[in-house]
Parts: C-alpha cells; sequence; structure tokens
C-alpha cells in the first residue's frame, strides 16, 4: 500500500467512525424513552431479556467498531484481539437475533413445540457451522491479521483478510438458507390467518402481519450483511470496505431492537384488553380459535 493509498484508507476509516459513532449514539438516545415504557418499567419476560441482549450487545459492538482503526490509536497487539472479539460478537448478535424470530414464529404457530424443536434442530447446526467458520477464518493470524501502518500525519491499524471470499460465500450459505426457511414458515402461517379471516369477514391481525413484514425486513438485512461481510474478504477498495463496515456496524444494531419495540408500542396503542400484561403473553400474540375471532374482532368489523 502506497503512502497515498494508506492515508486516504485511514480518512475514510475516520468519516465511518464518526458516523457510526454519531448514529449509534442518537439511536440510543432516541429509544431509551420507550426502552424505559416498555422494559424496565414492566416484569421482565423471554422477550425482554433477548432484547436487553441485542441492544447492549449491539450498542457495545457498534462503540468499539467505531474506535477502533484509526480514530483512537490502539497498538497492534491490542487491536488484533479487539478486531477478534468484534467478529465472534457479530455472530454471538446473530444467534440472538435468530432466537427472536425463532421465539415468534413459536408463538404465531400457537406455541407449538413440534416447531420449536424443528427450529431448533435446524438452528443448532448453523450455529455450530458458524462457530466453526470463525475458528477458521478469525482465530488465526494467517487468515485474518491487522497491520500497523504509519503515515506522516497519524499511525493506525486495519485489518487484513489473508484469504479469499469463497470459504466467506460457503459458511454463508446455510445461514440464508435457514432465514429463507423462517420466512417461508411465517408466509405459510400468514396465508392461513388470512384465509381464515376472509372466512368469518374480519380484518387480518395486526401482529400477525407485522411480524411476517418484519421476518422479510430482517431477511433481507441478513442477505445483505452476509454479501458484505463477503466483500471484505476481496480487497475491495477503502470508500466500498467503509462503506460495508458502516453498514455491518450499525444497521443490524439499529433495527433488531427497533422492530422489538416497534411491536410492543404498537400493542401499547391497541383496543386490546390485556396490555398491560406482558405481549407475548398475551391472547393478541396468537392466533385464537375461530369462536373467539369473533369476539375479538367485533370492534374491527370490516
Amino acid at each position: 500500500m502506497s503512502e497515498h493509498d494508506a492515508i486516504v484508507a485511514l480518512l475514510w476509516n475516520n468519516y465511518t467512525s464518526v458516523a457510526i459513532l454519531a448514529l449509534i449514539s442518537y439511536e440510543y438516545l432516541l429509544l431509551f424513552e420507550k426502552e424505559v415504557k416498555f422494559v424496565w418499567k414492566r416484569q421482565w419476560s423471554m422477550m425482554s431479556c433477548l432484547y436487553l441482549i441485542v441492544r447492549y450487545l449491539g450498542l457495545f459492538l457498534a462503540l468499539v467498531s467505531g474506535c477502533w482503526g484509526g480514530l483512537i490509536y490502539i497498538p497492534e497487539s491490542v487491536s488484533y484481539a479487539l478486531a477478534v472479539l468484534l467478529e465472534w460478537g457479530f455472530s454471538v448478535y446473530f444467534y440472538f437475533a435468530e432466537a427472536i424470530l425463532i421465539w415468534r414464529l413459536y408463538a404465531l404457530y400457537d406455541q407449538s413445540k413440534r416447531i420449536l424443536c424443528v427450529l431448533l434442530g435446524l438452528f443448532l447446526p448453523v450455529v455450530i457451522l458458524s462457530i466453526g467458520a470463525d475458528s477458521y477464518l478469525y482465530s488465526r493470524r494467517s487468515a485474518f491479521s491487522v497491520k500497523e501502518i504509519t503515515t506522516p500525519i497519524a499511525k493506525y491499524c486495519t485489518p487484513s483478510f489473508n484469504l479469499g471470499p469463497m470459504i466467506a460465500i460457503y459458511t454463508s450459505i446455510p445461514i440464508i438458507c435457514y432465514d429463507i426457511f423462517l420466512v417461508i414458515l411465517a408466509t405459510v402461517i400468514l396465508a392461513k390467518h388470512l384465509k381464515e379471516r376472509r372466512t368469518i369477514k374480519l380484518r387480518p391481525n395486526t401482529y400477525v402481519i407485522t411480524i411476517v413484514r418484519y421476518h422479510i425486513i430482517y431477511f433481507l438485512l441478513n442477505l445483505t450483511n452476509q454479501i458484505l461481510l463477503v466483500m471484505l474478504w476481496a480487497n475491495i477498495p477503502a470508500p466500498a470496505f467503509s462503506f460495508s463496515e458502516f453498514f455491518i456496524n450499525t444497521v443490524p444494531f439499529i433495527l433488531a431492537p427497533r422492530l422489538i419495540i416497534s411491536i410492543w408500542d404498537t400493542h401499547a396503542h391497541s383496543e386490546c384488553a390485556h396490555v398491560s400484561t406482558t405481549f407475548e403473553d398475551c391472547v393478541c400474540w396468537t392466533l385464537p380459535p375461530i369462536s373467539e375471532e369473533h369476539e375479538m374482532g367485533s370492534q374491527i368489523m370490516v
């Protein structure tokens, strides 16, 4: 890398780091009031715990990634340890984000133990594969390392991806296939719900549509994320690298907590008689029997 290229990469890194720190900080303050209302002032549940994990794990990863690189000088040995920590942290974040989707599908399918066993049984190999891939790609200096670069204006560390993109492509395929499977299950339950509602001439349940929509959004998000992660191994130019880093270090950490809060917020403004209860324990969360749907939907008759 020439001196000019090193300075350009440093500037792109600094611009991206400032944008990451500003956006994540703003998003945290923006969502904090609703977090207090729906989490800290209510009895905790499984979804509350999952929310807090993705919220604060994502915040931690985004802040560390924003400070990593050229914005603040960190010695090479420490930079390498933080870089490996970040890569493993991204995977752990993915596990919990998928757990949220699994838990919601389990609720939509009327808490079917069979569905839960199928989802967890298929998810376990994905987790094992992801752990193996992280061990191979990020825990060996021959595959992933950190280089310290000295320029006339600063000294900084930058990641070095020493393998081609093919291994990252192969390991991303099972993850994408699993997300497609989740979207198909969500679409099937939505089709069933719409058919039942059409039969009794009622509007569709808002929460069922919202959850399916979020499954699709998350699938597109994760697909984009996997593509950008693969691109990092392809020695792309500094602007494209910085854009990929910006997306990977912000969008997943913003959307996952927001998707949870938005459902709670919608529920709080609904006319449900159980609005004071934890939402995932509420009858409006699952698909009620047809006889109950007439009763629950009487206020929203078309």
